[in-house]
């Protein structure tokens, strides 16, 4: 049960990356049309304004496109029925109990709501019931994945027959979004109320929240958990949305000019003052992960390779050289933390508890920058003309900080403590790493399959960013010194018969030889998956 449980969250994961890994392109076009107009947003140039604005085409759809993702992902055989349905299900949801709709319904006429009514109408959270509502995208790929697993292989009396299958996915999802929108419309304001409250008491809490939320986002890392939390502080789910309002760059900004109350605030707000706070305030949840991602790490990788052993420092060099400048120049991380995080998990808790402190002092000294993709030199530079953005360069400053504790603490604590990380490993898992120098695909791919104990062994595999992921059969025949010496960057266990081989940005090219050399066996073959 528990194995399956966490499966479960881990397809969860992956299937909210599918929507996660559209953000890229918002951010490099809108960051690319700041940089443009960086005062008008737009107003002053037409390319400007037309980059600004194909970017909004992803920011002000997030609710369609989660809705669309999880679906999809989340389907057994990621048929395209199961997005088609999901598309259904968040039209239905969103006509049905929008605010129009509700409006309609209570008889409500919204042209002449004024005082306490409009503040009492507002607090319901009908409003909210858009494009871009990530909650509801959310449930609606829920509800439209369970009606495709379900249901996709139902067969109808032969005069209904054409209706059967697949493509009867899309009609039952519709019915049961009917049934969801009933459900919202009775527990909605309940719901939408709790969720603004907690953002606002994550709010409140400042500098020490963001804080904490980055040391727990770290620390899920290994289990792949961190998207479902990132999603409650990077998107719209309890209202904080630090990215959508980030990357909104202006209309964030006009939205907090125009507030008239805290719900209306994108940011955060003043009641003494009455007004509403985003510069500074907006990616706070973000803009602590450029010190580690950018310098921290890479400090890390220095440290680890200074400690290892002389007849292995090459080796180390070529490893720690790649996930160094990865992780400065795109913010993937995976292939440097998961080089010591099993080996040694002290310092992996040291990186978590030190990423946290890197996200509280930017947040409380209001240093904001934002990222599509991740915290790495590429958002950093196209963050950097965002209106939302303030004295983004002192988290460089941070940066220069961190690399030096990061190296310092690491030197000491590995050779204090004796840690066995690359290059210091103990003789009886010792590998021939002169053997292991420019290993090509093909002979990783072939070492990772022995390892995994053969072809016959292997029931499932596919790839996200950085790791080949693999169900087997039988998990007494996988033998991981094997595997290790493929030279790999790390291996995980999330559960009994599941385990995934971090292999870094290359994992495409082992995908596809380790694809050739199971084409002849019983294995199924499912490609990219988003993390």
């Amino acid at each position: 049960m528990k194995d399956r449980a966490m499966a479960g969250l881990q397809r969860f994961g992956r299937a909210l990356m599918g929507a996660v890994a559209v953000m890229p392109v918002a951010a490099i076009l809108m960051g690319i049309g700041y940089w443009i107009d960086p005062t008008g947003w737009g107003a002053n140039n037409v390319a400007a304004y037309v980059l600004i604005k194909a970017g909004g085409a992803v920011l002000d759809n997030l609710g369609w496109l989660f809705a669309i993702a999880l679906a999809f992902g989340l389907a057994k055989d990621n048929n395209g029925a199961s997005a088609l349905s999901g598309f259904l299900g968040y039209a239905t949801v969103k006509l049905v109990v929008g605010q129009d709709a509700v409006a309609s319904y209570k008889g409500v006429d919204l042209t002449k709501l004024e005082g306490d009514a409009a503040l009492n109408w507002a607090s319901q959270g009908w409003a909210a019931i858009n494009d871009k509502n990530v909650l509801i995208g959310i449930l609606v790929g829920l509800l439209a994945a369970w009606v495709y697993n379900h249901f996709h292989k139902t067969k109808l009396p032969d005069f209904l027959a054409f209706f059967s299958g697949r493509r009867l996915v899309p009609i039952l999802t519709s019915l049961f979004s009917i049934v969801l929108a009933g459900i919202l419309f009775v527990l909605w304001p309940l719901l939408y109320s709790a969720l603004f409250n907690f953002g606002q008491w994550i709010q409140g809490m400042g500098a020490i929240g963001a804080g904490l939320y980055a040391v727990v986002n770290r620390l899920l890392i290994p289990t792949g958990l961190h998207h479902a939390l990132n999603s409650i502080f990077w998107f719209d789910v309890v209202g904080i949305d630090d990215i959508g309002k980030f990357l909104g760059g202006g209309a964030t900004i006009a939205a907090a000019e125009a507030a008239k109350t805290a719900a209306d605030c994108p940011g955060v707000w003043d009641s003494a003052a009455n007004t509403c706070e985003v510069v500074g305030v907006v990616g706070r949840y973000q803009a602590g992960f450029f010190p580690i991602m950018m310098f921290g790490l890479p400090g890390a990788a220095l440290a680890i390779y200074l400690r290892s052993e002389d007849k292995k420092k090459k080796t180390v060099a070529a490893l720690m050289m790649a996930g160094a400048l990865a992780s400065f120049f795109t913010g993937v991380t995976e292939p440097l933390e998961f080089s010591f995080m099993f080996v040694a998990p002290v310092l992996y808790l040291v990186h978590a508890l030190l990423t946290g402190v890197s996200v509280a002092i930017a947040a409380a000294m209001h240093w904001t920058a934002g990222f599509g993709f991740s915290a790495g030199f590429v958002d950093m530079f196209l963050s950097a003309q965002n209106p939302v953005a303030n004295k983004w360069y002192m988290l460089l400053v941070m940066g220069v900080v961190f690399f030096a504790l990061y190296f310092v603490i690491f030197y000491a604590l590995i050779g204090v403590m004796n840690m066995h990380t690359p290059g210091r490993e103990l003789e009886d898992d010792e590998l021939d790493m002169s053997d292991l120098e420019d290993v090509d695909p093909s002979s990783q791919a072939a070492t990772i399959l022995n390892g995994l104990g053969g072809a016959e062994n292997i029931d499932t595999l596919d790839y996200c960013t950085t790791r080949l992921r693999v169900n087997v059969k039988d998990p007494l025949k996988i033998n991981e010194k094997v595997i290790k010496a493929a030279k790999v960057a790390g291996i995980i266990r999330p559960g009994q018969k599941s385990i995934q081989v971090v292999i870094g940005p290359q994992v495409q090219f082992v995908y596809d030889d380790m694809a050739m050399l199971l084409k002849s066996s019983s294995a199924v073959l499912m490609g990219e998956q988003e993390e």
